[in-house]
């Protein structure tokens, strides 16, 4: 019997077919992935499952446990045993644990809240998790991204849920935390729990899932049991052709230095007496794309940032095309010719509330104003030509970036860099929580700048991707560089030898 079957599932949009007949069907007790590119429809199911999309907005039928089902609310999901937990978490960070786990629903003795049974019953749904460990009294802002997931999860259980979705669950998770989720997964499966998991990370996929349904533009393209497939079936049903490689080839031929720093360090802004980056020497090439390589808190992130003049208190040189220079502020580094795709691009790289055009040109507004007038025609003109260049899918330049799968949305930001013409982009986690058909094609805008002759700097916690796209690799750990190495002589092994502190310079 079927925990779930969604049949013909069809959902419009103005101008889009979101979702065109779709089936799915899950198991219970099973872990069912989810796979299909960015736009593919799969969060667009989830939120038909799960009442977001209510009843009436869409044609075809839910079925939970045989009955049929019309969700008209969040509320009636749940109430059904069905919690999605989605990439951005749904708790109140200033609230505590145990008020997040409970609340709406806090237990109570005549009228009154019972807090003594709010924490009681919190520290036994967080033991449920594997969160022993956490006081349930603890500020949900006090906790790591990883404990604030478990979290959800534990509050999801708390309602009885039978059924769990989790979309792009690791996304933002270390690897030993990634490790403890995974295997939380696999013990309520042991205990009946239906899982349906969401994400773009194939390895992942293959370890913990059951079966595999892929969506492709909308529609459903099939189901298997997980052990019929291997990761280059799944990408040839997800993009509907076969991928021969990975990584589009290239020939390398860097120029000159570009950008160098030396003896850099960067304090923390809140902290200044600690140093999160220590005395670093590096060099980009005009062509090259420089990768760089290492764990969480390995300092990656400080050191590009604080280049740009957006974080910390920054000490040592900085050398631009043979000229030493000094940058205060991200306004400067623009002016200097630096541009930096971060590695959030929701919170930090787009404005989500505008459109795609005004989104493209607001690092260099000055390419579409003339005499102190914004000209709309230019405007068009230009972010136009870059929604052509980079194939980027979106019904007008007039739509909101939010309506954008991530893949397009990730093309708009490199649309906003290439307006301003950089000759040093800064690519922090370029590919993070985009389909690996979309990758191809990030990774082909990287080679065409890179042989236009700008310099790239791309960090990425994705060992392959490193592999595979750089032309010179420098590992971090603590602050400093502990590793370099040329495309040809580098290997995972190496590189994760350097990144855990074994020093190879």
């Amino acid at each position: 019997m079927y925990a779930l079957e969604m049949r013909g599932i069809t959902k419009e949009f103005p101008g889009v077919r979101a979702l065109d007949n779709v089936t799915f069907q899950v198991r219970k007790g099973e872990i069912h992935a989810l796979l299909g590119e960015n736009g593919a429809g799969k969060s667009t199911l989830m939120k038909v499952l799960s009442g977001v999309y209510p009843a009436g907005t869409f044609t075809g039928e839910i079925i939970v446990d045989g009955r049929p089902r019309q969700f008209r609310s969040v509320k009636d999901a749940e109430e059904a045993g069905i919690a999605i937990i989605h990439q951005e978490f749904a708790l109140v960070k200033s609230m505590t644990v145990g008020e997040n786990i409970f609340l709406g629903r806090e237990p109570t003795r005549s009228g009154v809240i019972d807090w003594d049974r709010v924490y009681t019953e919190a520290s036994r749904w967080l033991a449920e998790v594997g969160l022993d460990n956490v006081n349930p009294r603890a500020r949900i802002e006090d906790l790591g991204v990883g404990q604030q997931q478990l979290v959800e999860i534990a509050k999801a259980l708390s309602k009885r849920m039978e059924i769990l979705v989790l979309d792009e669950p690791t996304a933002a998770l270390t690897e030993s935390e990634t490790e403890t989720l995974l295997q939380l997964l696999q013990d309520l499966r042991s205990r009946g729990v239906t899982c349906i998991y969401i994400s773009h990370k194939l390895e992942e996929v293959f370890r913990i899932a059951d079966r595999i349904t892929v969506l492709r533009d909308g529609r459903t393209v099939g189901t298997w049991d997980a052990r019929e497939l291997d990761e280059d079936r799944v990408i040839a049903h997800m993009v509907g052709r076969e991928l021969s490689q990975r990584f589009p080839p290239r020939k390398s031929a860097p120029g000159p230095v570009v950008l160098a720093i030396r003896n850099f360090s960067v304090r923390a802004p809140d902290n200044p007496a600690r140093l999160v980056v220590e005395n670093v020497n590096l060099e980009v090439r005009a062509g090259e794309i420089l990768g760089i390589a290492g764990l969480m808190g390995a300092g990656r992130t400080e050191l590009v940032s604080s280049l740009f003049g957006g974080y910390g208190i920054a000490e040592g040189e900085i050398w631009f095309e043979g000229r030493k220079i000094t940058i205060r502020n991200p306004r400067d580094a623009i002016r200097h010719g630096i541009g930096f795709v971060t590695e959030d691009r929701k919170r930090s790289g787009l404005v989500l509330k505008m459109d795609v055009k005004k989104n493209m040109t607001l690092a260099r507004l000055d390419r579409v104003v003339r005499w102190g007038f914004l000209d709309t025609d230019e405007e068009i003109r230009q972010t136009g030509r870059y929604v052509e260049e980079l194939r980027i899918r979106t019904p007008s330049l007039e739509t909101p970036v939010s309506n954008l799968s991530g893949g397009n949305q990730q093309k708009v930001v490199l649309a906003k860099w290439l307006l301003a013409q950089p000759k040093v982009l800064i690519l922090d986690e370029p590919t993070r929580g985009i389909d690996v058909g979309a990758k191809y094609e990030i990774y082909e805008i990287m080679n065409a700048l890179a042989e236009r002759g700008v310099a790239i700097i791309m960090i990425s916690s994705e060992l392959q991707e490193i592999l595979g796209m750089s032309d010179r690799i420098v590992v971090m750990h603590e602050g400093r560089i502990t590793g370099q190495f040329q495309r040809e002589e580098a290997t995972q092994e190496l590189i994760m030898a350097c990144a855990t502190g074994r020093v190879r310079v």
